[in-house]
């Protein structure tokens, strides 16, 4: 029997003034059979849309900007580091999940740290 977890994440979100800031949440997990004959996993739901985007990029230094559009961000390689406007700076490397949610607004500024390359999954939410 697989334990029951949840898989935290951090929010990238709007704040009323214009600017970003970091929240966490989570996702709950539960045991789950996906296919006849393979063992249950922990899985958790996140909501998306079509259109997931595969990144990669020998550098990334951005100017300040809101994200695009409600978006996961699945780290995959390398790490970036992420800064918002109220001046708090996080990193997130290989495993971690992002949502970024500050679509409106002055948004945040993110920069490539380490090695070469940074990879990442960018998927649409669904809401």
């Amino acid at each position: 029997m697989i334990e029951r977890k949840n898989l935290r994440y951090t929010v990238i979100a709007s704040t009323p003034d214009g600017g970003s800031t970091f929240t966490e949440a989570e996702i709950g997990l539960a045991e789950r059979t996906l296919a006849v004959g393979v063992p249950a996993m922990a899985v958790g739901d996140m909501s998306s849309t079509a259109g997931a985007a595969y990144l990669r990029s020998e550098g990334f230094d951005s100017e300040p900007h809101p994200a695009p559009a409600r978006q996961w961000v699945v780290m995959l390689r390398g790490a970036i580091e992420v800064t918002t406007t109220d001046g708090e700076c996080r990193r997130f490397a290989p495993g971690d999940v992002v949502l970024a949610a500050d679509t409106e607004g002055r948004g945040h500024t993110t920069v490539a740290v380490g090695e070469p390359p940074f990879e990442a999954l960018f998927i649409p939410t669904a809401s």
